[in-house]
């Protein structure tokens, strides 16, 4: 009996237990379900917040609650293991535009937010700061504004803020969420204030990037306790002392580049045996290159440039067995390439722009560095021929040696170089012909041969680079027709942009940047419009380009809708190209930019122009003839319309009133154009300067007011119609103005000349009293040599021979 009462006791027990079990299971359950339903409730205020301030081009934001009822199978949502909270919120590049959401910190378990590559404006809201288990942040590349204060996350792990409009100091920030923190990326703003003051506290930091601000002060001494560290691009001054390297140096890479600092680059440098990358580019950095630095055995990217070093190049670089980029450029060496750098053999990139060398290319051996890749010798004093020993160098991709005064002609070896991806010899003393071996060239991406005085007619076998995308030949002496085979360029890259993604980045110093900026004229549209304000921006537009992937939409023929497609260019400006342009240009489908200004070219514009995506459209100063085709207004992209200085006839095309994102347009000086001057539409938006010198044309009573009157003929040694002059803002004076009773009388005439006579002597007078008429000199010696170019033009033509000047 009592041993039957211990069990049913027993039993008892296990019920009570069981059911007690049950019930908190019951209870969590119920909470859980209560939370997720609470996370949904806030992610749907999310959604209806970005579906307001974004009514088109939504992300994938948009089909939240629509597939699936459970905020863990939607899209960007991250839960927690069990599905049971919202933890992760990713919405990175989904087109999200406006403010900022302003209840995050509802989601009680929120640790992930991703709202990086958006157009986010406004300043960052103080409910962010309840988020206090957030531990990974990133917001970059919105334009987000305002101070910075996220004093409440101190969970905070990664923190990424680049590319934003952030200003003032860290002091709201720094220490107060240093605690866990190990990597900050604040770079790509306009911070100000000092550095050395805010990031002591900061123990497990690993990762600082501040560069591309605007910091000042000394530099901070804890850097080195770190594995990477950036300050570049700021206003950082003083010396870097020895004891802020430290013998445990744990860092990887170190970017002092393009500040202040000077003094002697320390020996110590030494202790961060660790170091890939050491760039101290741009700096007012004086005394000899450290030979310590040859100890740094890891080192794969030295970059020394833009300071005052001394000339003696370390024999102990020597030993950096991993050195693959070295860059000296800018440091005024002057006379001859030093020896040394001939022995470099594991180089892959040299740079030495900007040095003022007059020689030593064959004396210092780097023709012979087969294992270059990039070879920089541009912004230098270098003469005579161009070398044809680089034609063997065989592992070449990128040859820069333009702004030099090379001479003669381009070595037909030259097209030896199969895997040369870009061939830049532009502004130098070039003469003769464009070898047709360059055709050879099958991994061509550029061609820049621009501002020399090559002659002769552009190479059909150009057409055979089918790479080609980027090509400049402006400003040179080149004659006959486009060869049909030129179109035929650009068709297809892809193989080399595939064999781009799969190697190894370049590292990019501020050289890098004026190659990218030359290379992509980005003085012209539709480039123009894209600031290449910093290295990190320089280095991703770099790379973009050289893997294929656009960074500017770019519209398909015949519609508005934009890709970010790769495109490229065609300047053939300032030459004397004479002949038609060949129907074929439609297949040049991957370019945005044709440029065909100042040559002789001839006969019909082709209505085929009309099928290409252009950005930019500029034939001014030519011979066309005929009607504007009607075609051109199916290029829906076009920002820059230049038909101006041609003998174009009938009138103006209504299909380019519909060209809604033309911003430039220019029809000027075409003689023979009739009709009506539109007073509605795009066309109406630009000012009278848009429609002078055609007398035949209408003009709408809007205009008439300031409208100048004017006679339209053969363009004369002056740029201009006519026989007289064109005035600076625009006016034409001819012969008959000039001889016009209704305009001047003789009295006057006399009158003007005796005042300006009077006037001018006095002038002349205190300038040389006060024995400095240099500028005047120099203004008169610029007159002179206008007034000579320009009959020399005149001369020539009456002769036949038109060749520029």
């Amino acid at each position: 009996m009592i041993e039957d009462g211990r069990i049913a006791e027993a039993w008892r027990f296990t019920v009570v237990h069981t059911f007690l079990v049950l019930m908190i299971v019951a209870a969590g359950t119920a909470i859980s379900e209560n939370s997720l339903d609470k996370d949904k409730e806030i992610l749907l205020n999310l959604k209806s917040f970005l579906e307001e301030g974004n009514r088109i081009n939504r992300g994938g934001y948009e089909k939240w609650n629509q597939i699936s009822s459970n905020p863990c199978d939607w899209y960007g949502i991250l839960c927690s293991s069990d599905r049971a909270r919202v933890t992760g919120i990713d919405l990175s590049d989904n087109r999200i535009s406006g403010a900022m959401f302003n209840n995050f910190s509802a989601l009680d378990g929120l640790q992930y937010l991703d709202l990086s590559k958006n157009t986010i404006s406004g300043a960052i809201p103080d409910d962010l700061n309840r988020c206090h288990n957030l531990v990974y942040l990133n917001l970059s590349h919105n334009i987000l504004e305002g101070e910075l204060n996220l004093v409440g996350l101190t969970s905070l792990e990664k923190l990424d803020l680049s590319t934003n409009r952030l200003h003032g100091d860290l002091q709201l920030s720094f220490p107060a969420i240093c605690n866990k923190l190990v990597v900050a990326n604040l770079s790509e703003n306009n911070f100000t204030g000092r550095i050395d003051q805010y990031f002591d506290r900061c123990g497990n930091l690993q990762c600082l990037d501040l560069s591309a601000n605007k910091f000042t002060g000394y530099i901070w001494t804890g850097f080195s306790r770190l594995l990477e560290f950036s300050v570049s691009e700021n206003y950082v001054t003083g010396p870097v002392s020895a004891s802020v390297i430290v013998k445990n140096c744990s860092l990887i890479a170190l970017d002092l580049s393009e500040n202040k600092l000077q003094g002697e680059v320390p020996p110590e440098i030494s202790n961060c045996n660790n170091l890939t990358v050491l760039n101290l580019w741009g700096n007012n950095f004086t005394g000899p290159i450290p030979s310590e630095i040859g100890s740094l055995l890891t080192l794969e990217g030295l970059l020394l440039g833009g300071n005052s070093f001394a000339r003696v190049i370390p024999e102990s670089l020597l030993n950096l067995k991993n050195l693959a980029f070295l860059d000296l450029s800018r440091n005024n060496f002057g006379g001859e390439i030093q020896v040394i750098f001939g022995r470099f053999t594991q180089l892959k990139s040299l740079v030495l722009q900007g040095n003022s060398y007059t020689g030593g290319i064959y004396s210092s051996g780097i023709h012979r560095l087969n294992n270059i890749s990039r070879l920089d010798l541009s912004y230098n004093n270098f003469s005579g021929h161009l070398p044809v020993e680089i034609s063997q160098m065989l592992s070449l991709k990128f040859l820069i040696l333009a702004y030099n005064q090379f001479t003669g002609t381009i070595p037909p070896e030259y097209g030896n170089l199969s895997q040369l991806q870009a061939l830049d010899l532009s502004f130098n003393r070039l003469i003769g012909p464009i070898p047709p071996a360059l055709g050879n060239l099958s991994s061509l991406l550029w061609l820049m041969l621009a501002n020399n005085s090559l002659t002769g007619e552009i190479p059909r076998e150009i057409g055979d680079c089918h790479s080609l995308l980027w090509i400049n030949v402006a400003n040179n002496q080149l004659s006959g027709a486009i060869p049909r085979e030129l179109t035929n360029i650009g068709r297809n890259a892809s193989p080399i942009f595939d064999s781009n993604r799969q190697s190894d980045q370049m590292i990019a110093g501020l050289s890098e940047c004026s190659v990218t900026k030359r290379l992509l004229t980005v003085d012209y549209s539709p480039f123009g419009f894209y600031t290449i304000s910093t290295r990190k921006i320089c280095s991703s537009i770099w790379n973009q380009l050289l893997k294929g992937y656009g960074f500017f939409p770019v519209c398909t023929p015949g519609s508005p809708v934009r890709t970010n497609k790769i495109s490229g260019y065609v300047q053939l400006r300032g030459n004397q190209l004479t002949g038609e342009v060949p129907p074929d240009i439609y297949k040049m489908q991957n370019f945005s930019v044709l440029d065909l200004s100042s040559n002789e070219f001839t006969g019909k514009l082709p209505s085929e122009i009309g099928k290409l995506p252009l950005v930019v459209l500029n034939i001014s100063w030519n011979r066309f003839s005929g009607q504007i085709p009607t075609e051109i207004g199916n290029i829906k992209c076009l920002n820059i319309l230049d038909l101006s200085r041609n003998d174009f006839s009938g009138t103006i095309p209504r299909s380019l009133n519909a060209l809604t994102e033309l911003r430039k347009f220019n029809i000027s000086y075409n003689q023979f154009l009739a009709g009506t001057i539109p007073n509605t539409g795009q066309l109406a938006t630009f000012d009278k300067e848009s429609f002078l010198g055609n007398p035949l044309m209408q003009i709408p009573d809007f205009m008439k007011d300031d409208f100048p009157p004017s006679k339209s003929q053969d363009k004369n040694e002056f740029g201009t119609n006519g026989g007289g002059f064109e005035s600076e803002n625009g006016f034409l004076m001819n012969e008959d103005s000039l001889n016009s009773e209704s305009i001047f009388s003789w009295k006057a005439l006399l009158t003007g000349y005796g005042c300006g006579i009077v006037f001018g002597m006095a002038v002349v007078y205190l300038i040389f009293r006060k024995g400095k008429p240099n500028w005047f000199l120099t203004v008169v010696d610029g007159i002179h040599q206008w007034r000579a170019k320009r009959l020399l033009k005149r001369n020539a033509r009456q002769r036949g021979d038109r060749r520029t000047i």
